[in-house]
């Protein structure tokens, strides 16, 4: 049998009106040193309104919910449906206070679970020549 992991959030996700925030854990507040020296970060949180057992082992998805997007594998999708509900979301930063790191905007439901933080570096996110495929890059609008 495979290993289980025991991962514990670091944060929250809070939406006051117009305004998105990360907040962290208090325990986890000096973890924060350092970063309001960078623009954005990659924030991982959990889905946690798709937890359940039928989400987790849904495999394959119409990409954006797009019937005509071909039927993929969701590990060749952005869907919040999957094996392991970690989502991964580039944010810009736009203040950290104390405990609150104020964002410009998240994908990301009220009371989500923030699993990690993690600083944007372009020279090693960004990949200039990278391949994607046709629906990605396409607009597209769920059916």
């Amino acid at each position: 049998m495979s290993p289980t992991y025991l991962i514990s959030p670091v944060g929250v996700i809070r939406k006051k009106g117009d305004h998105t925030f990360i907040e962290i854990e208090e325990v986890f507040k000096d973890a924060l040193l350092g970063l309001d020296e960078f623009s954005h970060i990659n924030a991982l949180t959990w889905f946690h309104k798709n937890d359940n057992a039928k989400k987790r082992s849904t495999l394959q998805v119409h990409p954006r919910n797009n019937r005509n997007n071909p039927l993929t594998g969701v590990f060749a999708t952005r869907s919040p449906v999957r094996p392991n509900l970690i989502a991964l979301f580039r944010c810009r930063i736009l203040s950290i206070n104390g405990r609150l790191v104020q964002l410009d905007h998240i994908d990301a439901y009220d009371g989500s679970p923030v699993i990690d933080i993690k600083p944007y570096i372009p020279r090693i996110d960004a990949i200039a020549e990278a391949k994607v495929a046709w629906w990605a890059e396409m607009e597209s609008h769920a059916t």
